[in-house]
């Protein structure tokens, strides 16, 4: 399989490289991506962002395709990982990005030495109003240090829940407060969207140096 196209934030020999797939319905240059792969560089560290062939055919064609099988999505994965395997690698993403990321690297072989964090930025625990079908099976198997930056309102696992799954002790949650699937927090609670993204970014940062 060909290596996806890249967007690249940060300096080549920055001491980690964090690599962030997108979600299901926004692109790699979303302003969400957009903001946290320019925050991350300007924190020191190497940002990468890829897409999936869904989105990228979605790119050429204007249709709004599904995401592709998770095979697929597991490969272009891999190629990624193949392609950046010289250094420290946190990697994760938005949503289903950070989800597949997760499935990766719980299944790890020879991608493991390369592959020293994951970052999921809104982990979608189960589908909205569909609490009890849960995304973690796999997750017995996670060893890698994993960051799992979520809203507390979170409508695919917010605190309240989230606190109750039994999750590998390898696996570190950092709440944004009042922040929804994409940390944005209602008006009422005094927090705003920039306020939340900053603070996702800062502890982002933090854990990938910290798995070096």
């Amino acid at each position: 399989m060909s290596s996806p196209e890249y967007l690249i934030d940060g300096k080549a020999n920055a001491s980690v490289t964090v690599i962030l797939a997108h979600g299901a319905g926004a692109p790699m240059d979303s302003p969400f991506m957009e903001t946290f792969a320019k925050g991350l560089a300007e924190t020191g560290l190497r940002c990468v962002r890829f897409e999936f062939p869904y989105m990228v055919d979605r790119r050429v064609t204007g249709s709004r395709k599904p995401p592709n099988r998770m095979p697929i999505m597991m490969e272009t994965w891999r190629a990624v990982v193949r392609d950046f395997d010289k250094g420290p690698l946190v990697i994760g993403g938005k949503s289903m990005g950070g989800r597949v990321a997760s499935m990766l690297a719980a299944n790890l072989d020879e991608d493991r030495q390369s592959v020293a964090g994951l970052a999921c930025l809104g982990y979608p625990f189960h589908p909205s109003g569909k609490p009890e079908k849960l995304r973690l099976d796999h997750f017995a198997a996670l060893r890698t240090p994993t960051l799992i930056l979520q809203g507390t309102r979170d409508a695919l696992g917010g605190r309240e829940e989230v606190l109750g799954y039994q999750l590998p002790t390898c696996v570190n949650l950092h709440w944004l407060e009042d922040g929804d699937h994409s940390f944005k927090p209602r008006v009422k609670s005094g927090r705003t969207e920039p306020q939340n993204w900053q603070e996702a970014i800062q502890a982002l940062s933090e854990f990938a140096v910290g798995c070096t």
